[in-house]
């Protein structure tokens, strides 16, 4: 078990009463980084696997590297540098991607290019186990809810507007000046991370015992957990392969459109789950599962409809864009002072995982039934999360939040 060191208790009048948001702003392009990292070789295969002298499935695999370099060292990595002050973690962490994508952009090996690939993974491991809860330590108890929905508004803006970008520079000048652009971008985070960022202790362990065990033990972490990794599983499953479930369905020149239409929609659902998440946890979080799972089902039965595609995306982009503001403070509110950083890294781990195996599995899916399987599948992945989430009503998607008075 561990606990905070004593430096980090503040009082109540020491808490402050406003949003850092510059700070704050700072954690969310860490996250747009990390998020742009891992996905922007999706839209630049094809000239890295040109100048790799692989295949475009081969290249595909550095997507996949750096999903497994996460999953394997988020956890270790995470209770090895538990005592580390917070700033310093996450200036090495960011630096890590810094020269990760630097590597990448100047590398002609295949095998350097995976390796790192890797280290970027790892580098996310130990970001995304520390963001969540750094954006919480900044912010009084009634606004965590929003300092992490402003901190993880990275993910939607990587999704929905760094990818298209990443890959237009690509296209018009070359995929390395692309992965050089990353570079130069956190190379400015590392300085404005050390002036704007506040500092804050890690954790000192006292006595003995493994945190992730502790933590499994806590109401409500296992729920959360659960619901992690079964939903990123479907929501991966189908995002994977999009653009081959478009062209099936005549709507292969629209992709890029659809992908926006999406992406917008998600920045309106992390706004909302911003505004909303201090009170309402736990219904947002059944409203998600559930525009997922009427956004599936619109794709599985009426495919053959574009306005109902559109539709679709539109409920899908709503329901996913405040799912991992959602998930990271429920893990945050059910870890507690004690197993917060314990249930971060493990689902960090699971969401990765769950990446990974959404790939696997989709992959499968097409070849043995088709895209058309893949709303189906979404569909049937869903059921028992929102039967857990809706029986987590006591621990895990409380609804109450301590601390709120809601």
């Amino acid at each position: 078990m561990t606990t905070y060191a004593p430096t980090d208790v503040r009082t109540k009048e020491a808490e402050p009463q406003r949003l850092p948001l510059l700070a704050l702003l700072a954690l969310a392009t860490a996250v747009f980084i990390t998020s742009l990292t891992e996905t922007l070789p999706a839209g630049l295969l094809p000239a890295m696997s040109a100048d790799l002298a692989v295949s475009e499935s081969a290249a595909g695999q550095t997507v996949t590297i750096y999903a497994i370099g996460t999953a394997l060292t988020a956890i270790p990595l995470t209770a090895a540098t538990a005592a580390w002050r917070r700033k310093r973690l996450l200036l090495t962490a960011m630096a890590g991607f810094a020269v990760a994508n630097t590597v990448t952009a100047v590398s002609t090996s295949y095998l350097l290019t995976m390796g790192a690939r890797f280290v970027a993974g790892v580098a996310a491991g130990l970001a995304w186990a520390l963001l969540a809860g750094y954006a919480r330590r900044m912010a009084p108890p009634r606004l965590q809810g929003k300092a992490i929905a402003i901190a993880m508004a990275g993910i939607p803006v990587a999704l929905s507007l760094g990818v298209p970008a990443g890959t237009f520079l690509g296209k018009a000048v070359s995929w390395q000046v692309a992965f050089l652009t990353m570079t130069g971008l956190t190379v400015i985070l590392l300085g404005w991370i050390a002036a704007a960022v506040p500092d804050y202790p890690g954790q000192k362990p006292e006595g003995k015992g493994a945190p992730m065990l502790s933590a499994l033990k806590v109401p409500g972490v296992t729920p959360v957990l659960f619901v992690t990794l079964v939903l990123v599983l479907a929501h991966t499953i189908l995002y994977t392969f999009i653009s081959i479930f478009l062209e099936q369905v005549g709507l292969g020149d629209s992709i890029d459109l659809v992908l926006l239409v999406f992406g917008a929609a998600s920045l309106l659902s992390i706004w909302a789950v911003g505004a909303l998440i201090n009170r309402r946890l736990r219904v947002l979080t059944i409203v998600s599962v559930l525009l997922m799972a009427l956004a599936a089902a619109a794709l599985a039965v009426l495919s053959g409809n574009t306005v109902v595609i559109y539709a679709a995306v539109t409920l899908w982009g709503l329901g996913w864009g405040g799912v991992p503001t959602l998930l990271q403070t429920a893990a945050g509110d059910a870890g507690g002072e004690e197993a917060a950083d314990a249930a971060q890294a493990m689902l960090v781990t699971l969401w990765n995982v769950a990446m990974a195996g959404g790939g696997l599995v989709g992959g499968l899916l097409l070849d043995r039934f088709g895209s058309g399987s893949f709303p189906w599948s979404v569909l049937i992945l869903i059921v028992p999360v929102l039967a857990v989430v809706v029986g987590a009503r006591t621990h895990g998607f409380p609804a109450k939040r301590a601390g709120t008075g809601a």
